[in-house]
C-alpha cells in the first residue's frame, strides 16, 4: 500500500477548509434572524457562534451520511458543474452548502431548549437531572 504524500498545512489551505462551514453557519444565522430578531448584540454573537460551530461539527457528518446513502447525488452534481463550465468541485460545494446550512439552522433552538430545560431544573443534582431526562425519553416513546 503506497504511503500518502503528506505536505505541510498552509494558511491558505486552512482558510479554504474553514470557509464553507463559516459561510454556512452565517447563512443559518441569517435565516434564524428572519424568524426571530436577536434582542441584544451579545445574543446575536452567541447565535452566530453556535450556528458556525454546529455547521462545522455536524455538517461534515451529515455530508458523509448523505454520501454513503446517496453517492450518485455527488456524481450528478459534479457532472452538472462541468456541463455549466465550472470545476467539478463546484458541484460538490453546491450539494455541501445546503446540507451544512441545515446542520447549523437548528443550533440556536437546540441550545435554547437545553438551557431552558436546565433552568427549569435549577438546584437539582446530576442524578435528578438524569432521572428527569429518562422521564422525558419515556414520555416521548409512549406518545
Amino acid at each position: 500500500m503506497p504511503v500518502p504524500d503528506i505536505t505541510p498545512f498552509s494558511a491558505g489551505a486552512l482558510a479554504q477548509l474553514l470557509a464553507l462551514p463559516i459561510a454556512a453557519g452565517m447563512a443559518a444565522t441569517v435565516l434564524t434572524f428572519l424568524f426571530m430578531w436577536p434582542r441584544t448584540r451579545r445574543e446575536a454573537l452567541v447565535r452566530l457562534t453556535c450556528s458556525i460551530c454546529t455547521a462545522a461539527l455536524l455538517g461534515p457528518l451529515l455530508l458523509i451520511a448523505l454520501h454513503s446513502w446517496w453517492p450518485t447525488l455527488f456524481d450528478s452534481a459534479k457532472v452538472l458543474a462541468v456541463l455549466y463550465g465550472g470545476p467539478a468541485m463546484l458541484g460538490v460545494v453546491a450539494v455541501a452548502c445546503p446540507v451544512m446550512v441545515l446542520a447549523g439552522l437548528p443550533a440556536w433552538w437546540g441550545l435554547g431548549a437545553v438551557v431552558l430545560w436546565l433552568e427549569r431544573r435549577r438546584g437539582k443534582d446530576i442524578g435528578e437531572l438524569v432521572h428527569d431526562a429518562a422521564e422525558v425519553v419515556r414520555d416521548v416513546r409512549r406518545g
